[in-house]
């Protein structure tokens, strides 16, 4: 299966991801890793992409596409993936779209994992208090939040046009999230089988 799931930040998608990928025998694609490995390993890819952020600019589509091309080039990723924070942008998602179709592939469905806005913040302050991030006050998490609504939405909107788009409720224990994507899975599969 080729996914990908959305969710704003504290939505749960990093636990969520790990366990459907371990399930599934795929790997979980996260930008946001590959980013944090190559800035940390001061490869030349990491140094370009701290400078980028140290600067508070975004990395562009272009660069982010390379990265996810090279990744889904790799072996493991031959059956199937998961990607986590990609696609961010329509370009994004073209770039995804016509990597795929070379191979003959598509996107099989997406994931969005759906949670209150005060829940996300009690868990975004709560995760800032046992990480020593200070700077994640209230006010920065709304604010991060809406950014991550209004770039989602037109993702969200063109996938649940394709009718790729699986909204899932993202509250409640960890164990029920699971369970939630498992079905969706399941019926995803007997469609696609």
């Amino acid at each position: 299966m080729r996914l990908i799931i959305l969710g704003p930040p504290g939505a749960g998608k990093g636990t969520q991801a790990e366990r459907l990928c371990a399930t599934h025998g795929i790997p979980h694609v996260s930008t946001g890793d590959i980013f944090r490995a190559n800035i940390k390993d001061e490869t030349p890819l990491g140094k370009q992409v701290k400078d980028i952020l140290d600067a508070g600019g975004y990395v562009t589509d272009e660069i982010t596409n390379q990265i996810v091309a090279d990744r889904l080039a790799q072996p493991d990723a031959a059956d199937g993936f998961l990607l986590d924070g990609y696609p961010r942008t329509m370009a994004q998602v073209d770039a995804l779209d016509a990597l795929l179709a070379r191979d003959g592939h598509h996107v099989d469905g997406v994931l969005r994992l759906m949670v209150d806005d005060d829940e996300l913040v009690a868990r975004l302050t709560e995760r800032a208090k046992t990480s020593g991030r200070v700077d994640d006050s209230e006010q920065v998490i709304r604010e991060r939040q809406e950014i991550y609504n209004k770039e989602t939405h037109p993702l969200a909107q063109t996938y649940a046009e394709r009718g790729l788009l699986h909204e899932l409720d993202g509250m409640g224990e960890v164990d029920e999230v699971t369970r939630r994507i498992d079905e969706t899975l399941d019926q995803l599969v007997s469609r696609t089988a």
